[in-house]
């Protein structure tokens, strides 16, 4: 994937966390149960963490082997949407069951940071040689 095309969609992904972030301060404050709250919160800090993240993977993206930094990208991409997304959904919504897809987006963030880890072991490698 094009690395300007990676920093527009890090920068969105960002863009959405203040927005979210906003919302949240302003909007749900006193409708919200409190531990809902906490729910939105943590959506809000992973959006932001991980746009952060996928911006700083854009930028380097010269530094890793393409394919391997490409799938790093689509899984922290895919998984910040649904995990952040269902939070956002379950706390709008009150539909508990959309708690389910939380440790789905989790568990590609963390395949997408791992392919990261090994992205820059093998570039180190080949340079190595």
């Amino acid at each position: 994937m094009n690395a300007s095309i990676q920093i527009a969609i890090a920068a969105f992904l960002l863009f959405i966390g203040v927005a979210t972030g906003a919302f949240g301060a302003h909007a749900l404050t006193g409708l919200v149960d409190i531990n809902l709250m906490a729910v939105w919160h943590t959506a809000v800090l992973y959006l932001l963490v991980h746009g952060l993240g996928l911006l700083g993977l854009a930028a380097t993206q010269h530094l890793l082997p393409l394919r391997l930094q490409s799938v790093a990208y689509s899984f922290l991409f895919v998984g910040t949407l649904i995990f952040s997304g269902s939070l956002f959904l379950l706390v709008l919504s009150g539909q508990g069951w959309l708690g389910a897809l939380t440790p789905i987006g989790g568990m590609l963030m963390l395949a997408g940071w791992l392919c990261t880890v090994v992205a820059a072991i093998k570039q180190y490698k080949d340079s190595s040689k």
